[in-house]
């Protein structure tokens, strides 16, 4: 770990003790004091759970450091010891070590349960297809049953591997037996329009088949940045990349992935390093626009394997100074422009933007981020415009619907209202139009509780937006119901957030 100063007050997710049991709702105390903050984040849940199947994949043993310890990842690790891996984990030390088997699923027989974890359902889903003569029994918690793997179990169909529902009808999503003959070559066409999962899960076991096989897409996916780092991790762990297209002399065609087959994942020579997980990262990043703080967060990268750190281009359009420094990416609001003479800059330098909303923008690839700025949206100037997140109503809760609900309770109007989104599931755009007046008149006898659905994401952005001093006074306006529901990704978030509320110190204490 870097030395972080004294004099710099800092959260480590990466060493904080158990978390507490928190009380239900949580009351957020709002961020009162201007200081400059220190936060170290957990490893990607996105990139643990990869590496987790890459190297039970791959031959010999991979110690996994920096490894995220939340229920997505235990579900993990539970489901490759039930399958007959060896997983040895040093939580204290945040390292996973996996025996890998070089391709080879141990046990044909198994029964797993995924509870909500999309990348165990679809990763573990097509791993066993690797299996000659299996026959695994597969299920999740409601929600996660309610989740797409229509497009996944169609496309392992013509690779060996059939699931059928507790009916005997072909599955279309949990629960589902899965009987498998070992993973075939050919071509498959994979529709991947609902999660970029679904190709990441075909895509992690296609270099392992006997013979050449292709994933064709049928039109698009979604997310695409997770895609790019499925392939890299792919690579890292020894897989030679397969030829895509459409290429520059063939640009209408469809997307595909060829794969010559019979290919072997490696352990690396060293140990594999998890990245900070950058979505979570997107919460401490925005905490500028809610405080008066600047928030380092540490070990972020601008080449990382994560397309989330694109959600500080973002930031920076709506006017966020967010600057990469040796320890990872710095956060602040630039400061206001002063009245007096003597502090205006000469014309040749460029003035500090306020910071405003922008017409619209395209959260597409970076959906898990887009309930970060939309919670945070009634602190804005101006209207929010968010698109292209259709996909992110199908994700641990309808996300649009959620965060829509929640933002009317507040007082907020948005567009299309929460009636609107619930006649309609196919809109994928949401406007949000700020009325700060009207959430300090809702929240002046007591904190307004927000609903969370079991939902994550939706818990840690509005405790960003509870951290904004709203009535001028320090005193908790809103309070987070479910806020153990983080234990998905992040256990010890609001450890993390009231480790550096406590910390703050004046600025002048600060970066001596």
């Amino acid at each position: 770990m870097n030395h972080i100063p004294k004099t710099l007050p800092t959260a480590d997710a990466s060493t904080t003790d158990a978390p507490a049991v928190l009380p239900d709702p949580l009351p957020i105390r709002p961020f009162s004091r201007t200081a400059r903050l220190s936060v170290t984040l957990p490893g990607s849940k996105s990139i643990t759970n990869r590496a987790l199947v890459l190297a039970a994949l791959a031959a010999g043993t991979t110690t996994l450091r920096g490894a995220l310890f939340s229920r997505d990842t235990r579900i993990m690790v539970a489901a490759l010891r039930e399958l007959g891996f060896s997983v040895e984990c040093a939580e204290a030390a945040r390292e996973i070590t996996v025996g890998g088997r070089g391709g080879e699923i141990p046990n044909a027989r198994a029964s797993l349960h995924v509870g909500n974890a999309g990348t165990a359902a679809r990763f573990l889903t097509a791993m066993l297809a690797l299996r000659r003569g299996g026959e695994y029994a597969l299920d999740g918690d409601d929600a996660m049953r309610r989740r797409p793997m229509d497009g996944l179990l169609r496309a392992l169909e013509p690779l060996g591997a059939t699931a059928t529902a507790p009916d005997g009808s072909l599955a279309k999503s949990f629960p589902f037996t899965l009987r498998t003959a070992g993973l075939r070559g050919g071509e498959i066409l994979a529709d991947a329009s609902a999660s970029s999962q679904i190709l990441s899960a075909l895509l992690l076991v296609a270099p392992l088949a006997p013979a050449p096989l292709r994933i064709r897409l049928a039109g698009k996916t979604v997310s695409e940045p997770f895609v790019e780092m499925t392939l890299r991790l792919m690579s890292q762990f020894g897989a030679p990349p397969p030829e895509t297209s459409p290429t520059p002399s063939t640009p209408d065609a469809a997307t595909t992935f060829a794969f010559r087959g019979n290919a072997n994942y490696h352990s690396p020579a060293y140990a594999y390093d998890i990245e900070p997980d950058a979505t979570a990262a997107s919460y401490f990043l925005a905490l500028p626009l809610a405080a008066p703080v600047s928030v380092l967060v540490r070990g972020l990268r601008e080449n990382s394997l994560q397309g989330d750190t694109a959600f500080a281009k973002i930031l920076r359009k709506i006017g966020l100074d967010i600057r990469t420094v040796a320890d990872g990416f710095l956060a602040e609001k630039p400061p206001a422009p002063s009245a007096s003479p003597r502090a205006t800059p000469p014309a040749s330098a460029p003035a500090s933007p306020p910071v405003h909303a922008a017409v619209a923008h395209d959260f597409n690839a970076v959906s898990d981020t887009f309930l970060t700025l939309a919670a945070l949206a009634p602190l804005l100037p101006e209207p929010l415009s968010i698109r292209g997140v259709a996909h992110a109503r199908r994700q641990e809760t309808d996300r649009l619907l959620a965060v829509a609900v929640e933002l009317e309770r507040l007082g907020q109007r948005v567009e299309p209202s929460a009636a609107a989104l619930r006649a309609d599931p196919s809109i994928g755009d949401l406007t949000i139009f700020p009325d700060l007046a009207a959430m300090r008149r809702l929240s002046s006898a007591a904190p307004l509780p927000v609903r969370t659905y079991e939902d994550h994401r939706m818990a840690m952005s509005f405790a960003i937006l509870g951290t904004h001093d709203l009535h001028g006074d320090g005193r908790p306006w809103l309070a987070i119901e479910d806020p153990a529901c983080c234990g998905k990704t992040f256990p010890d978030f609001f450890d993390v957030l009231a480790g550096l509320q406590q910390t703050c110190l004046p600025v002048c204490a600060l970066f001596r």
